[in-house]
């Protein structure tokens, strides 16, 4: 059952029972499996269900939650989950994808894009692919439109020229650099839109596995810059999608 709304319109035409009914409202907030508590009215407030963080977890434990978030939320995604990881999971859990470039695991069909709207996704380097295929994959499964701007980095700031129109449009816009993350600033400046930044952990010896990019674009002087954690292309898709429901097809 995936909300309130659903649940009470099925005991009101008599589908489910006053005893099924009272059964699916006691765990309808959340279910406590003993390891973890299912927040299963994460929809219900954000518009999106949970989400895995696989690092950290047993592959059992993450098919368990797999499981229980299925049974009343449709899609779900599992996210930094490695191969080991996603061949468990694709054995022995149904209709599962498994996309390497993201590392993140897929369950469910993907939704049909509806909004004209779309968040831009660009990287400084190709280095920095792999969070921005993390951000790209977020965004797909929840049915936001994505263009892509990937080698864009300041080092070539001429490159960015070209795709003005692609920046000016974009309803949102995730900036993705290592280094000293200037690109973040840069496409700041050229964007109508938020900007979310995402320092990556590129970089030689200085860069101190994503700092310097972090320091630097919590630093920058383009006012419509916000910034994510190192490397988390997740939360800044998730930050994204939300601007998008926002704003008007």
């Amino acid at each position: 059952m995936s909300n309130l709304k659903e649940l009470l319109e099925q005991y009101k035409q008599g589908l489910i029972s006053y005893e099924e009914t009272e059964s699916h409202l006691k765990t309808l907030p959340y279910k406590d499996i003993d390891f973890a508590k299912i927040d299963h009215h994460r929809k219900l407030r954000h518009g999106f269900p949970e989400v895995i963080f696989c690092p950290g977890k047993t592959k059992e434990q993450i098919c368990k939650i797999l499981e229980e978030l299925r049974n009343k939320n449709g899609l779900i995604l599992a996210t930094r989950a490695d191969k080991e990881t996603a061949e468990y999971v694709l054995a022995n859990t149904k209709e599962c994808e498994y996309n390497e470039q993201s590392r993140v695991i897929v369950c469910g069909k993907l939704p049909e894009v509806l909004s004209k709207n779309y968040v831009l996704v660009a990287t400084a380097g190709t280095a920095d692919l792999p969070v921005a295929y993390e951000a790209i994959t977020v965004l797909r499964a929840f049915g936001i439109k994505v263009k892509t701007i990937f080698d864009c980095g300041v080092a070539g700031s001429h490159r960015i020229f070209a795709e003005i129109e692609k920046i000016q449009k974009a309803s949102a816009v995730i900036a993705i650099a290592g280094m000293e993350g200037a690109l973040a600033s840069f496409i700041g400046g050229l964007a109508s839109s938020p900007v979310v930044a995402v320092p990556t952990s590129v970089g030689y010896g200085a860069a101190f596995g994503g700092i310097a990019a972090l320091l630097g674009m919590l630093n920058s002087c383009s006012s419509n810059v916000s910034v994510v954690n190192i490397d988390n292309g997740f939360g800044a898709a998730y930050i994204s999608a939300m601007i998008i429901k926002q704003a008007k097809n």
